[in-house]
């Protein structure tokens, strides 16, 4: 069955087909736990809310209306529905996680370009985990998940020309602001001063 194509897949789960169900759940349970990963910093969390994606999109599939969006894009606003409560519920503020494999290149005898890029990668990363959740969202969907201006619009509720527009606003914001700390130099104890508005 995990040759059936996404439609008929989603038709058969709709029906009450739980293996149809389980065939989309291997497609996607990767890119939703990801997505949720880079909003949370948190592996456990990430697995307890991909966890709730599924089990909220199991119990829901009967009343899912196609309307033309794709399936993904149905889990992928679970997913940020249940990300934005989790934040709120625990008061935490949006992160992009750093990796481990940057920190400890900074130790050992790693020749000193090696250090320097992985200086300024953790600095683009500081600076990304203080821009505003939909910039997030969008850099994740777009860097970590590759999906197209199109596929984003539809994910976040926005027209593809409103996503492009997002996107070099992010992308300007992002360019100051480390142009502006390697004037400065950056004081680890500041947030950047990005963008926050629309």
């Amino acid at each position: 069955m995990s040759d059936i194509q996404d439609d008929e897949a989603l038709e058969r789960a709709i029906q009450g087909d739980q293996e149809a169900f389980g065939v989309l759940y291997e497609r996607y349970v990767g890119r939703i736990f990801n997505y949720i990963y880079y909003r949370t910093g948190n592996v456990y969390d990430a697995e307890d809310l991909t966890e709730r994606v599924f089990f909220r999109a199991l119990r829901h599939i009967r009343n899912y209306n196609h309307r033309g969006l794709p399936f993904s894009a149905w889990l992928y606003r679970i997913a940020h529905n249940l990300v934005a409560n989790w934040h709120r519920d625990n008061s935490r503020r949006k992160e992009i996680p750093l990796d481990d494999g940057i920190l400890s290149t900074h130790v050992g005898g790693f020749p000193e370009s090696e250090v320097l890029k992985a200086e300024e990668h953790d600095h683009l990363l500081r600076v990304i985990r203080y821009l505003p959740p939909d910039r997030q969202q969008l850099l994740i969907l777009k860097f970590v998940d590759h999906l197209s201006n199109a596929e984003i619009g539809v994910i976040m509720g926005r027209t593809e020309g409103a996503i492009k527009s997002l996107y070099h606003r992010t992308l300007l914001a992002i360019r100051d602001e480390l142009g502006q700390t390697q004037i400065e130099g950056s004081d680890e104890d500041q947030p950047p001063d990005l963008l926050n508005g629309e």
